[in-house]
């Protein structure tokens, strides 16, 4: 310890200068949006490029775990081949839905920056606007939802997981056909909550709740937990229902960034039915 502090003593004004530098680049940021940009998009790219370097040492430890996940994965993919028409390239998966007439282009990111530990948790890939990534499209795990675009640049992106308060996802109870809304009120990470379901209908422990697929982000079906407890309070209307998340969102390495090709054209039409 003695040695580092005579180190740093003996180059004082080094230190020095880069303690001022960056105060500098601080308060230049703060009072120009341009020079913020400059910066903001710059950071990001030396987080990412760390980030993927540290990514891909870690990756080689769990080679075993990830074989499995893709096995399972094919498997699953395999069962889709008999209802869904599906076309692949070295990047993404083309998902036609010939029953409800949706389609999603399914692009495949690496996980090289992930929380879980705070209120609001975000997840950095490794693909952005030169791979088609743009804003609000889902992130999906081989065990289901994930979270959702809300920021992108040319290399990177970051998404908004499960594990945040602003996260907001309209799902189902596949047994029941019971609409919710999906959020986390912080707190254990493997455990989200399901709002608005009437307390009326009987919700059993180990339902599945899944996408509802009535928004333009996330495909329908696509698993988001299984239910644990249910509570309703004494002249409440509504459960408070607690659910395991089927992805394990500690432990992501490999997702899927899904596009909905017909997005524009159903928030369109849904502006002209608002506007009447």
């Amino acid at each position: 310890m003695r040695h580092i502090f005579a180190f740093i003593w003996k180059h004082n004004f080094f230190f020095l200068f880069l303690v001022l530098e960056v105060v500098s680049l601080i308060f230049i940021a703060n009072r120009s949006f341009y020079h913020r940009s400059v910066l903001s998009n710059g950071t990001d790219r030396f987080t990412g490029s760390v980030l993927t370097t540290w990514s891909g040492i870690t990756s080689y430890f769990s080679l075993k775990q990830e074989n499995i996940r893709l096995a399972n994965e094919n498997a699953r993919l395999q069962r889709i081949l008999t209802q869904s028409q599906i076309t692949k390239d070295t990047t993404s998966l083309m998902v036609a839905d010939t029953s409800y007439n949706q389609q999603y282009r399914y692009t495949v990111a690496k996980v090289i920056g992930n929380s879980t530990s705070r209120r609001d948790n975000y997840i950095m890939l490794n693909k952005g606007l030169k791979h088609g990534i743009r804003r609000d499209m889902a992130v999906l795990s081989p065990d289901g939802v994930v979270g959702t675009v809300v920021s992108v640049s040319e290399n990177f992106s970051w998404a908004m997981s499960l594990l945040n308060k602003h996260t907001r996802i309209s799902a189902r109870i596949a047994r029941i056909n019971q609409m919710g809304t999906v959020v986390w009120d912080g707190g254990n990470p493997s455990v989200g909550t399901l709002q608005d379901i009437p307390a009326h209908v009987k919700v059993l422990p180990g339902d599945t709740i899944s996408s509802s697929g009535f928004s333009h982000i996330f495909p329908e079906g696509i698993m988001v937990g299984t239910v644990e407890e249910i509570y309703v309070e004494e002249g409440a209307h509504f459960y408070t229902i607690y659910f395991r998340f089927s992805a394990d969102m500690n432990s992501l390495r490999n997702v899927y960034v899904v596009k909905n090709l017909f997005r524009d054209e159903q928030i369109e039409l849904s502006k002209d039915v608002i506007d009447e």
